[in-house]
């Protein structure tokens, strides 16, 4: 398999179909105007609409620079504030693409309706093409409050909740896979089975975004044989790297239908992918935890989205990594993260940058003492050694007894809350 990845020129499409199509308006309406409807003219003066064409175009076009180079510098804030990661959900959102066409149309219409005001000396000011400036202005102020509310959404508060959602959204589309235990397991002897294809990556590096799992268990069935996976969603893949392997096949497939199975891309995506968010969770916190910004605050917020993905992840089947067909044979073996993986993700590297923060390591013991409720066995056995890695932290970290009775606290917001007493105990 060569790579054709190529990066995706459709957002930028978007204001050249709105510059084409305003061209092409500008061209046909006022003609058509001028030489049918003769007496529909706008009550304005000819010099009037003159300087209010001029005033929207020549302030349009100012004030598309200054917008877009406002939010292109609230973008490059947020990348080294929060995570590079996160600067094409905004650079690439299509508001600004809208926008960006909007503002152009009406900068374009309104430089073409000042050529048919007065035109041959007729004294007169285009009807429709008046009311098409202005409409193109008040879609311009509506796009702009839209682009307004979405620099808005660069907070974080709002970026942490938006990763929370979306990485709610890639837990059930990954683990919503349906497993079956009946059926013949062909991956018992895999080790054994002969190769009977292999498909091969050539090209620069990329990720494994997304994989057809229904479309790979199709093919695997109609090769009457096995297919194996050797990458997970979120790998990179290299030069000469092999995407899957067939065993035990008696059917050659074509190439291209098993590549157009596997979806490659410069950077990870969250359809299938419930570790990446999480990773960016944990690189919010522990860039909030560094010397240079020390902001516990902020990572006890990543903390609280962590928890609840961990939450999900608790109450979900994680072993989807063996599909079978509708006979219930196993004909697609993949590697997917297991619960200790997602554990020490979420809570290893920010305990470890965190450990000499009180507040981080109490909403940290909060996290794991709600899971080990939460969670069933085996999973509940593996938040209890990670609480017990917590207290060895905390027993390194604090040369006091009485530092480490206070790290030692459970408290959702870190900040070391008294709780209150209740007649059956405390609460």
């Amino acid at each position: 398999m060569r790579s054709t990845f190529s990066r995706s020129i459709f957002p930028w499409m978007i204001p050249l179909v709105y510059v084409a199509a305003t061209i092409m308006l500008a061209f046909t309406l006022p003609p058509l105007e001028y030489k049918f409807l003769p007496g529909l003219n706008h009550e304005m003066t000819t010099s009037s609409a003159i300087a209010i064409f001029s005033s929207i175009a020549s302030g349009m076009i100012a004030l598309t620079g200054i917008v877009f180079s406002i939010a292109f510098v609230m973008v490059q804030f947020s990348s080294s504030a929060y995570s590079p990661r996160l600067v094409s959900w905004f650079s690439e959102s299509p508001a600004i693409f809208h926008s960006l066409g909007l503002f152009s149309a009406t900068f374009l219409y309104a430089l073409a309706a000042i050529g048919w005001v007065d035109r041959n000396g007729s004294g007169k000011v285009p009807f429709l093409s008046t009311w098409v400036v202005l409409l193109l202005l008040i879609s311009s102020v509506f796009s702009l409050v839209v682009l307004i509310r979405g620099v808005s959404e660069l907070q974080v508060t709002r970026v942490l909740q938006l990763i929370g959602r979306r990485g709610r959204a890639a837990i059930r589309n990954t683990y919503s896979l349906s497993v079956s235990e009946n059926g013949v397991d062909l991956s018992t002897g895999a080790q054994h089975m002969p190769i009977s294809q292999t498909l091969y990556f050539y090209g620069e590096p990329l990720v494994i975004a997304a994989i057809d799992t229904r479309s790979l268990v199709r093919l695997a069935k109609e090769a009457q044989g096995l297919i194996v996976l050797p990458y997970a969603v979120g790998d990179a893949v290299m030069e000469g790297a092999q995407l899957l392997q067939i065993l035990g096949g008696a059917k050659r497939l074509p190439d291209s239908a098993l590549a157009k199975t596997i979806k490659l891309a410069r950077e990870r995506a969250f359809d299938q992918d419930p570790e990446y968010p999480m990773r960016l969770l944990v690189d919010i916190a522990i860039k909030a935890l560094s010397p240079a910004i020390n902001d516990p605050t902020t990572a006890v917020q990543a903390i609280d989205q962590i928890e609840d993905l961990l939450r999900c992840l608790a109450a979900s089947r994680l072993d989807v990594g063996r599909m079978r067909d509708e006979e219930g044979m196993v004909r697609l073996i993949f590697p997917t993260p297991k619960w200790e993986d997602y554990l020490s993700l979420a809570i290893e590297e920010i305990s470890f940058y965190g450990a000499s923060s009180f507040q981080v390591m109490r909403r940290l013991r909060a996290t794991l003492k709600d899971l080990a409720q939460w969670a069933k066995s085996p999973k509940k056995e593996a938040v209890q050694s990670y609480l017990q890695h917590l207290d060895d932290i905390v027993s390194r970290t604090f040369s006091e007894e009485r530092d480490r009775n206070k790290a030692r606290q459970e408290d959702r917001q870190g900040l070391g809350h008294t709780k209150v007493d209740s007649p059956d105990g405390p609460v």
